[in-house]
């Protein structure tokens, strides 16, 4: 029988806290979608290990990882992942 846990979680919106359902599919909607974002650019850009820390660079770099990302993810030619989309852009330049 699997362990039944309790959290307390507090947010700020506007939303209608009198529906806990409502309210509750909405925030973990919304960290889905969150989470896949981050996962994906950890995962093709290993982008928990980037170290650009002068300036603006660490925004720069972000600003071009989310356009790399839409880029490939709008590429429908190669039917592989986001990863080896990257890898092959990288080796064929016509690509």
């Amino acid at each position: 029988m699997p362990k039944i846990t309790e959290d307390t979680r507090y947010f700020i919106s506007r939303l209608d806290a009198t529906d806990p359902k409502r309210l509750g599919s909405i925030i973990r909607s919304h960290w889905g979608i969150e989470n896949h974002l981050h996962w994906v650019l950890d995962d093709a850009f290993d982008e928990e290990q980037q170290r650009t820390r002068v300036g603006n660079s660490d925004a720069n770099m972000a600003i071009i990882r989310h356009i790399t990302l839409h880029l490939l993810k709008t590429e429908k030619t190669s039917k592989v992942g986001i990863k080896i989309k990257r890898l092959k852009a990288d080796w064929d330049e016509s690509y």
